[in-house]
């Protein structure tokens, strides 16, 4: 049941921040920030170095199971390759796994311990495949090489699959993502370039909370 409630919860939250950094201190800044703005879900990837550290500090603070909604997040991790990762980032907090590409071998590891994971697909046959290996949710990756019309043409013949465009997704398309049946949408470097750039991470909060406004608009 833990499963199906995160899948509703990712789906109702709609927008996943998708952080890197160059340490896992500055990750947890923009994770808070971007959490401050309005974003409840959280992907740390593991191209951040001591990533897991970054993880854990989240998860425990950021409990998916509080009562307090200013303490509620869902933290997960990015750019898991292979199954030791994903089980290392899951004893380390995280409650879901992403891939960008679909590695098999994952998929049946977070489906052993039920734990919601999101493979990158490009292709038709990768996301029939995936729905056979049982993933609830397929991310489009690099969603800038596709327009949100693509979504429209897969639901053609997978009506069932559920589509979470990452890349390439800013706040000048993300209506038309949410419009064209996007079940959610991942937000990378543009929640956070400004922010590097100049020291005021304050800004992912302002800019999170433009991603919520937009998501909440285009829902409507």
């Amino acid at each position: 049941m833990k499963k199906i409630k995160l899948l509703q919860q990712m789906s109702e939250a709609g927008v996943v921040a998708v952080l890197r950094g160059e340490t896992p201190e500055e990750v947890v800044e923009m994770a808070e920030q971007a959490i401050e703005g309005g974003i409840k879900v959280i992907e740390v990837t593991m191209t951040v170095p001591f990533a897991l550290q970054a993880i854990e500090k989240l998860a425990k603070k950021y409990s998916s199971s509080t009562q307090d909604a200013a303490k509620y997040a869902i933290i997960g991790v990015g750019t898991a390759l292979d199954p030791e990762t994903a089980r290392a980032a899951i004893l380390s907090g995280a409650e879901f796994v992403v891939g960008p590409a679909l590695n098999p071998a994952t998929v049946t590891l977070c489906n052993r311990y039920r734990v919601p994971v999101m493979p990158g697909v490009m292709t038709i046959q990768e996301i029939q495949q995936a729905l056979e290996l049982g993933v609830d949710i397929v991310k489009l990756f690099p969603g800038n090489l596709y327009s949100p019309a693509t979504i429209k043409a897969i639901k053609g013949p997978l009506p069932q699959a559920n589509i979470m465009p990452t890349g390439g997704v800013s706040l000048a398309n993300l209506a038309e993502w949410v419009k064209a049946g996007a079940v959610a949408v991942g937000i990378g470097s543009d929640l956070t370039t400004d922010a590097v750039k100049t020291g005021d991470y304050s800004l992912v909060a302002k800019k999170a909370a433009q991603y919520i406004e937009a998501y909440k608009a285009a829902k409507q």
